[in-house]
């Protein structure tokens, strides 16, 4: 994690203060639109509703990091599984992850945990900065600041979980995990932490994320602030996920049923303000409309704040053509129909087909996904197949499939069996899915082997849920950081 010391007090700050300047989910709103300041102390960093706001900015740009949602996560997960062949054995675009070979010292591990902490301090430091500066911004501000911190905190730390602890249905969480850092941190004294267990994490994120629903408001000003901030329904939807990954099936519904209340096609939410649904043409939330009501949480890219390079997720999928499409993975499965609109978001180069759901050019402006609405819908559709409700788990699998292949009817051999109902939703996931971080976690929580994959160039083997690489390594600067670990 990122250590702060204590010499540095005065800059953390204004460090603070101005990562929140360029996060452009806020620019197009006066009440976040913050004059620059280089100089300002920690006993004033509280002490103006401008210097507040750029705290609130600072945490989302801290979840922006390029190693975290600003996309390269996404990529870390998805190598994991079978449906991208690697093509140039850079370690610097995720190919430790595609071959299963990370260590402690890897960058991308390094970089990874260093993100995924930054955010969480950043978090804590706002909590605990507004709980002890009172009557500068109202209560009811304050209230939803925090539930936003609360919002990243549960995130950063789900995704902390997921790649370096074991999965919870492994052996319901008894597990170690990950340090649980709920203080916030501005020098070295408490860097030695014992690590939580997997249950006690799971249970942190889950206490954020209700107290997140209870706080955040339920929507903002405008269709791109309701995508780029959290609000109620992003809550809700981030629990889904959650409960999914702990085989909780029960409260997966519970929560779905939330935001998809209806039994059948056509799903939408309809209690709260933002009245999440799926587009008719999923092409167009890749393309030309980042703010639609199916894209819950998403991070922004602008001219001035976006990644190139390595550091971009766009550059490594679709300008420099580093992983191609598995034709033996999802891509060559019959669920997947060359009639299929999600095949328009795939390329043909010289007889492969590569991956396009981020396919701007540099400077590479596409908003990367964090959940959208029919992730929910799919999580739903799993849970309910689980608990026997096959009529409705099937409904909400065809939603999702028709959307982008309405000529496609799933035979009732599929729908009326609980075993097949569900390996067409897990189908279903890679293909709705592909290139959003999915395929890595969902064969951990489902204690799957990593399978091998590769071509006549390069080969990887697979991993065995046994495997000491089934999980990433910890984090090289945590381990010489802290002696407790």
């Amino acid at each position: 994690m990122k250590i702060y010391f204590k010499s540095h007090r005065k800059s953390i700050a204004a460090v603070l203060l101005l990562s929140g300047i360029l996060f452009t989910s806020c620019e197009n709103n006066e009440d976040l639109s913050i004059a620059p300041e280089t100089t300002v102390s920690d006993k004033d960093i509280f002490k103006t509703p401008a210097r507040i706001e750029g705290l609130v900015n600072g945490i989302y740009k801290a979840f922006k990091g390029a190693s975290l949602y600003g996309g390269r996560i996404l990529l870390y997960q998805d190598q994991r599984g079978e449906d991208f062949i690697n093509i140039t054995a850079n370690n610097f675009t995720g190919y430790e992850s595609w071959n299963n070979s990370y260590s402690s010292g890897s960058n991308d591990i390094n970089n990874l945990w260093s993100a995924a902490y930054t955010s969480i301090n950043n978090a804590n430091i706002l909590i605990e900065g507004l709980a002890v500066n009172q009557g500068v911004i109202t209560e009811q501000k304050a209230k939803e600041y925090i539930a936003e911190a609360k919002l990243v905190r549960a995130l950063a730390y789900y995704s902390l979980i997921i790649n370096f602890g074991q999965p919870y249905n492994k052996d319901a969480g008894a597990s170690k995990g990950v340090p649980l850092r709920l203080k916030a941190e501005t020098g070295a004294a408490n860097n030695d932490l014992a690590r939580s267990s997997v249950a006690e994490i799971y249970t942190q994120i889950l206490k954020d994320l209700n107290e997140a629903e209870a706080g955040l408001p339920q929507s903002y000003t405008s269709a791109d602030l309701n995508t780029t901030r959290a609000h109620v329904s992003t809550a809700i939807a981030a629990k889904t996920r959650v409960y999914l990954s702990m085989n909780n099936w029960a409260k997966v519904i519970e929560e779905a049923v939330k935001l998809a209340p209806q039994t059948q096609a056509p799903f939408s939410t309809t209690a709260s303000d933002v009245k999440h649904a799926l587009q008719s043409d999923i092409t167009v939330i890749f393309s030309s409309n980042y703010a639609t009501t199916e894209s819950i949480f998403s991070i922004p890219m602008s001219s001035l704040d976006s990644y190139t390079g390595q550091s971009s997720i766009a550059y490594i999928y679709n300008t420099n053509l580093e992983y191609y499409l598995n034709p033996t993975g999802i891509l060559g499965d019959a669920q997947w129909r060359t009639a299929d609109k999600r095949r328009d978001l795939t390329r043909t180069v010289s007889g492969k087909q590569y991956f396009k759901k981020f396919a701007k050019p540099s400077p590479f402006l596409d908003y990367i996904p964090v959940i959208r609405y029919s992730e929910v819908l799919l999580n739903y559709a799993e849970a309910a197949a689980k608990t026997g409700n096959l009529t409705l788990a099937a409904n909400l699998l065809t939603a999702v499939h028709q959307r982008s292949d309405a000529g496609y009817t799933f035979a009732a051999s599929i729908t009326s069996d609980q075993t097949q109902l569900i390996d067409a939703i897990w189908k279903e996931r890679r293909i709705e899915l592909l290139g959003e971080g999915f395929r890595g976690p969902d064969l951990l929580r489902n204690l799957q082997t990593l399978p091998s994959k590769g071509d006549n160039k390069l080969q990887t083997p697979a991993v065995l849920v046994s495997d000491a690489n089934y999980i990433f390594p910890p984090a090289n600067t945590e381990l010489a950081a802290n002696k407790l670990y």
